[in-house]
């Protein structure tokens, strides 16, 4: 068994995890812009700071009471609580194994879940930022400021490609943190992890960045800054800032054999955040760039079969990413070949497939970039125009479930029997919108859309929200009509702009 796990940070107990409310401890096992956009980025530009003193001319300990004491008002603590409910569960028998059937059914309440972490004031008017697992689920999001005040938070958008969510509290100058630069910060520089550990309230630990870049295997888009600064359950959300009180990171995972700091935390970059919830205020979705290919590091920590290491060796280059696969219909199609090796992007060196993924994430589709690969024992530069998963350079908008221009329910038990269904989701009237146009008619019973079983509405919106940013944003759906008459539908979600 291993030894090492990694935890996403939260509070308490897996048991919420399982419950949905992702705010109390998810564990992890060891895995161009327009205008209006750029007024957002000036939410960002508060009053300066009073800075931390640094002084190595006379070789004194660096002063960090000021970055702490600045960036503690701007740290909040979040409450994401997920009410209880009554859930359908459906009890398997064992005649239908050999017969089929759907097994008998009860009603189960499921207890309140709470979860408790940390969020950083990012601007006046009251946007935070947090982790998504911090708010994943919650029907109620309480937001507790430094100076005791609580206020309700209402969640503009999430990514949990990233990890990351953008809350909002109403009110105006509400003390926001200046968001740094975090490409700037070197390896050894002193940081801060502000948060509220074990539900303790405002907590300041120090340390250092250990590395940048790193790569866990725990969300999509990932490149880590590395820090000993202690970081415990409870602090997802918080702050890793600079010694100038400056915003650099948002803490996001621990590495630890039990749960609690042993020597390493992880904190998603300024350099992802800043457009990530630029996006989500803006969109509701982020507008995410892909350059369209398949990779792999040269030469890194992976162990690599032996067939793969002399291909790699043969290449002639040992640090860089090696192109395995060009996406068909994507942004590096006819430009980049398999076996090329990915070095620099606009100029800046790519080490490895985390590398990639880091400048990636800052981009928007449309944007061109400069690839500098190794072909054929020399460097060739392309000019790439990056799409997004749909393959276009156009606006992905968030897929609410209005587009649909129809009413749910879950189907009531009365039905199931009469229909022998152990599942489903009724739709209860049909109005303009999408599922209009694909022919659904008021009654159908919806059993699966794009392979998943629907039980409840929740269900259905997830599957929608999934499908909308697929490259082929479509709902397949199948179902019965209470008449008995079974039926197929694909229903188009793109909205083209």
């Amino acid at each position: 068994m291993k030894t090492v796990t990694k935890f996403a940070i939260g509070t308490m107990a897996m048991v919420a995890v399982s419950a949905g409310v992702a705010g109390v401890t998810a564990y992890t096992v060891a895995q161009k812009a327009e205008n209006n956009e750029a007024s957002f980025y000036k939410t960002f530009d508060t009053p300066a700071l009073r800075t931390a003193a640094l002084d190595s001319s006379t070789m004194q300990p660096v002063d960090l009471t000021g970055a702490a004491e600045s960036s503690l008002n701007s740290v909040v603590h979040i409450m994401a609580v997920q009410r209880s409910k009554v859930q359908t569960v459906q009890t398997p028998d064992i005649f239908d194994f050999f017969f089929g059937g759907r097994g008998q059914q009860r009603q189960v309440q499921t207890p309140e879940q709470r979860g408790f972490g940390s969020g950083v004031i990012i601007s006046k008017d009251g946007y935070i930022v947090t982790n998504n697992h911090v708010i994943d689920g919650a029907d109620e999001i309480s937001v507790k400021l430094h100076d005791g005040r609580e206020m309700k938070g209402r969640v503009i958008g999430t990514d949990p490609t990233t990890d990351l969510a953008l809350v909002k509290i109403e009110g105006d100058d509400f003390p926001a943190i200046v968001v740094g630069n975090s490409d700037a910060l070197k390896v050894g520089e002193w940081v801060l992890a502000v948060g509220n550990p074990f539900n303790l309230g405002s907590t300041v630990t120090a340390g250092v960045v250990s590395a940048k870049s790193r790569g866990l295997r725990a969300n999509q888009v990932e490149s880590f800054i590395q820090t000993d600064a202690a970081i415990n359950q409870g602090n997802s959300g918080g702050a890793l800032v600079n010694v100038r009180g400056e915003l650099v990171g948002i803490n996001s995972m621990l590495y630890s054999p039990t749960g609690a700091y042993s020597g390493y935390g992880f904190a998603i970059p300024t350099s992802i955040m800043t457009k990530v919830v630029s996006d989500l205020k803006q969109y509701g979705t982020v507008q995410r760039a892909l350059l369209g290919i398949a990779g792999r590091d040269m030469m890194g920590d992976e162990v690599y079969p032996d067939e793969i290491r002399k291909e790699q060796k043969d290449l002639g280059v040992t640090e860089g990413v090696q192109v395995v696969e060009v996406t068909e219909g994507g942004s590096s199609e006819g430009i980049l070949q398999k076996n090329d090796v990915i070095l620099k992007v606009n100029g800046t060196k790519v080490k490895t497939m985390t590398d990639l993924q880091g400048l990636l994430a800052q981009l928007r589709p449309g944007d061109k970039v400069k690839v500098t690969v190794w072909r054929d024992k020399k460097e060739k530069e392309f000019t790439i125009t990056l799409k997004n998963a749909q393959g276009n350079t156009k606006i992905v908008k968030k897929a609410d479930m209005e587009i649909l221009g129809a009413a749910f329910r879950a189907v009531p038990d009365e039905l199931k029997r009469q229909l022998n269904l152990g599942y489903g989701v009724q739709v209860t009237g049909v109005s303009d919108g999408r599922m209009a146009d694909s022919g659904i008619r008021k009654g159908f019973i919806i059993l699966k859309a794009n392979g998943k079983q629907l039980r409840t509405v929740e269900d259905l919106e997830d599957v929608m929200k999934a499908a909308s940013q697929s490259p082929d944003q479509v709902l397949f759906m199948t179902g019965v009509y209470p008449s008995g008459k079974r039926a197929n539908y694909a229903v188009d979600l793109s909205q083209a702009e």
